[in-house]
């Protein structure tokens, strides 16, 4: 798979639709609560990218934890979505999961025909991921973790995180600025490698 030229928003035709020939694949962003998966979404799509935040309020204190992101106005209620092509043959449809537990029972429906997905993970709050990853096994989706840089975010060992995450070795660990196209699209990059390497050694196996 050519990874090159993949900054070219006009590869769209003017009504939105893909090229002749070219192949869409269902990826999903997932982490948990403040993690950074509408802002990845926001920051990579080619699109104006549909959103489902609506404004946090004092009615769901008791049942949103907002440890470690009590500066967080808004949240996630459905799910968001965005799409970038990596070159003429592949286009990503970008499938954003809510981060809070009440909105979970939505994940099975989203995920359902994913090949891959991106899990955010806040290195100050590794907890809040946990059920992102396990959703991941559980559902036998391929995955790489993205460790989203917040601005008092300390610098941990990559094998340190592996180790507190629980994750197999062959699960690729990226560290992005989830604000920044370039970084998100380079952790888009590292799944779709993470994928063609599982193809890869599949195939072998055979």
């Amino acid at each position: 798979m050519d990874l090159k030229g993949f900054d070219h928003p006009d590869r769209y035709s003017a009504d939105g639709t893909l090229p002749a020939g070219a192949r869409s694949v269902k990826v999903m962003i997932a982490g948990g609560f403040g993690t950074g998966k509408t802002t990845m979404v926001r920051s990579v799509s080619d699109i104006k990218p549909l959103t489902t935040e609506e404004t946090l309020t004092q009615a769901s204190a008791d049942v949103d934890n907002l440890i470690g992101v009590a500066d967080k106005q808004e949240t996630t209620v459905s799910l968001d979505f965005g799409k970038i092509g990596i070159n003429d043959e592949l286009v990503l449809y970008l499938f954003g999961t809510p981060g809070q537990e009440r909105f979970w029972f939505l994940w099975n429906g989203l995920f359902k025909g994913a090949l891959g997905a991106v899990v955010l993970v806040d290195t100050r709050r590794l907890a809040s991921s946990f059920r992102a990853i396990e959703e991941m096994e559980r559902q036998n989706v391929p995955f790489v973790i993205a460790l989203n840089v917040f601005p008092d975010s300390k610098d941990h060992p990559v094998e340190e995180i592996r180790d507190a995450l629980d994750i197999s070795p062959h699960t690729p660990v990226v560290a992005c600025d989830a604000r920044d196209r370039a970084s998100s699209r380079d952790v888009l990059i590292a799944l779709i490698r993470h994928l063609k390497e599982r193809s890869a050694v599949a195939l072998e196996s055979r």
